[in-house]
């Protein structure tokens, strides 16, 4: 361990590699609630937050166990379908609760293009969450829908010991892995009904486009034109 008169000690978190401190700064520095992400091997939790003096505090929160528990989910609970849904799900009680804006907090995960993390802010965006993004990041529609799932069921068929080893748990929870698309739709349905949202609505914009206003020259502009010429 480093010594001398001009080692600082790291805050314990950051010994830990729970918390980078730095990107939390500019984070809390925004002023807007955090959209917070975390995942492990089996769950994916998502939460809104604000930053206050005595601490973080939680204004809603999604984890993927209730996927399972009130929206009748039979797939796995920490792949990239489900962080699409915990991340909606999360999305429509936060907008629910009056908020319009937030920015994404990863915390130490790496962000990798079409990564779980992004299938969250995915499902966010299309609860009508206001959140910055860049759009090479999120995953494609079929993937989250899990169409990557049925292609690797579909070239089992041929070795059924394989696709039953393979895929034994979710079968024995009642679904096919070739019908995990059309399943996908009717959680995403039931999620949003449940809270009066029957239509997605267009991934929102973090920019707002300049109005027809603002290109029309005035009287007084009109007139310095024709003397400059």
């Amino acid at each position: 361990m480093a010594a001398g008169p001009s080692y600082r000690v790291a805050f314990r978190r950051r010994r830990e590699g729970k918390t980078d401190y730095q990107l939390r700064r500019g984070l809390v520095l925004s002023g807007l609630p955090r959209f917070v992400v975390r995942g492990s091997l089996r769950n994916i939790s998502v939460q809104v937050v604000k930053a206050e003096v005595h601490g973080d505090r939680v204004i809603v929160s999604a984890h993927s166990g209730e996927l399972s528990g009130k929206y009748g989910w039979l797939g796995n609970t920490g792949n990239i379908s489900s962080a699409y849904l915990t991340g909606l799900l999360c999305g429509v009680k936060a907008t629910g609760s009056g908020i319009k804006e937030a920015v994404l907090d990863i915390g130490l995960h790496y962000p990798s293009k079409s990564a779980r993390i992004f299938a969250a802010l995915k499902g966010a965006l299309d609860a009508g969450l206001a959140i910055p993004f860049d759009e090479e990041k999120l995953p494609d529609d079929k993937r989250m829908q899990g169409q990557h799932i049925v292609e690797y069921a579909k070239g089992l068929s041929s070795n059924p010991e394989t696709y039953q080893k393979q895929f034994s748990a979710q079968l024995a929870r009642g679904l096919k892995p070739e019908d995990i698309g059309s399943h996908f739709a009717q959680v995403k349905e039931k999620i949003l009904t449940s809270f009066g949202k029957p239509e997605i609505p267009k991934t929102a914009k973090t920019e707002a486009e300049p109005s027809a206003d603002e290109f029309e020259e005035t009287e007084e502009e009109k007139e310095e034109s024709t003397e400059e010429e």
